[in-house]
């Protein structure tokens, strides 16, 4: 059932919907049919950045991105509820996203609570590996901006290890976002993840950067 809704829905791309395959650098002009700048968020679940974003920035446009259909059709649901004309989900990977948009496409891009990949020999999985990083500078404009979010000490760490090799600029953090001076960088907006994580006690790491 939720499958066949999603499919049914103008909002929601995935594989066997004819812009699917023509979605890349048409965003603009065939999605959201404005010139307003893209924000992506990756590993959306249900979108709560994607959401609460567009709420919040009607002048703008946002995409979330997940492979599972079911996280989406949460998110599709709210969407289509609340009538949001500039946020939409597209159903599919990081590790392919320059498949779904096109070197210069895309204004930020949200890693909200990505799986941390723990296991010894994960790490090229990582959402902040430098091989999703060069996907990620090829694809946002020039000045485009990066926000990062975690519960998991581990993985901020792994992150802020590969930025300091990387050429980017503009980097800051925090290890408590919530007592940090960078709290209104977040919007005020909370995924289910976080919420569950701030109730156990964890502090919530962030941090934001521009590539140079």
């Amino acid at each position: 059932m939720r499958y066949q809704q999603i499919g049914r829905q103008d909002h929601v791309l995935e594989e066997g919907k004819p812009l699917y395959a023509q979605i890349s650098g048409n965003w603009n002009s065939l999605f959201f049919k404005n010139e307003n700048p893209i924000t992506v968020e990756l590993g959306c679940g249900g979108g709560e950045y994607t959401i609460g974003l567009a709420r919040q920035f009607p002048h703008r446009n946002f995409a979330g991105l997940d492979v599972k259909g079911d996280r989406i059709w949460k998110g599709a649901g709210i969407v289509q509820d609340l009538g949001l004309k500039n946020a939409g989900f597209l159903r599919g990977t990081a590790d392919f996203l320059e498949r779904f948009f096109s070197p210069g496409e895309i204004a930020e891009i949200w890693i909200p609570f990505p799986d941390p990949r723990p296991k010894p020999g994960q790490e090229k999985r990582r959402l902040t590996h430098p091989r999703y990083l060069g996907k990620y500078r090829t694809l946002l404009k020039p000045d485009g901006l990066v926000h990062f979010k975690t519960d998991n000490p581990e993985l901020f760490r792994f992150t802020l290890d590969v930025l300091k090799k990387y050429p980017v600029r503009d980097l800051f953090f925090t290890y408590d976002l919530y007592h940090s001076d960078l709290l209104a960088h977040h919007f005020g907006i909370q995924t289910k993840y976080e919420q569950q994580f701030l109730k156990e006690g964890f502090t919530i790491n962030y941090l934001q950067f521009r590539f140079s």
